[in-house]
């Protein structure tokens, strides 16, 4: 199995990695400001969810033909890119709905988390990190590289996770102050849905594996 120092190195790495705003985070970051605490949470946790079949596929052998794969990557890269400009559209579609949806019923939870997998999943920078990056981690010499796969990719993961809630945090508590004001709300929903369209546009305009 893989040595804990083996493991501990690769966590500090990773949290260096991490600590630098991806996709992922900035997705949260723009979710959070148009939708607030609960939904910049769920779309964490979707997120998450999303790079599960990600690991499951490194531990498995096929996340590197996917990493490896022009058309493939492609795919998915452009597939996610244009999902994520959707989003932004219909952030600031309804910006003006945002403050209605402050003080009414909260979009399904379900709904929220199905946004942020696909997003998730569709990650080209991760579907990268998974399964070309990570193998290198692993130690052929101590066996069991799937369940060393599966580790080091849930490390990953919760390391994500921890790093993507504390922005989510951070955005939906700044857009409490905007919430004084409908116009001001009304805005920064619009500036949630720009980031992401932005995002979206970055990430289908990026070189084939950047």
């Amino acid at each position: 199995m893989l040595p804990l120092s083996h493991l501990a190195a690769f966590a500090l790495t990773t949290v260096i990695i991490v600590a630098i705003p991806g996709p992922s985070t900035l997705f949260v970051i723009g979710r959070s400001l148009s939708l607030g605490r609960r939904g910049g949470l769920m779309s964490v946790l979707g997120n998450t969810l999303g790079m599960l079949p990600q690991v499951a596929a490194v531990s498995l052998g096929v996340g590197a033909i996917v990493a490896e794969s022009i058309v493939l990557f492609r795919i998915l890269k452009f597939a996610g890119a244009a999902y994520l400009v959707y989003l932004g559209v219909q952030a600031i579609r309804h910006r003006h709905a945002v403050t209605e949806v402050a003080s009414a019923e909260p979009q399904p939870a379900g709904r929220l988390i199905r946004q942020g997998f696909v997003v998730g999943i569709t990650n080209p920078k991760s579907i990268v990190f998974f399964g070309a990056v990570l193998p290198q981690f692993a130690d052929h010499s101590a066996g069991h590289l799937p369940l060393q796969l599966m580790l080091l990719g849930l490390t990953v993961i919760t390391i994500g996770l921890v790093n993507d809630t504390l922005y989510a945090l951070a955005a939906s508590t700044a857009r409490r102050w905007f919430a004084r004001s409908a116009e001001r709300l009304a805005r920064l929903g619009a500036t949630g849905g720009v980031m992401m369209i932005g995002l979206g546009a970055t990430l289908a305009l990026t070189g084939t594996k950047d």
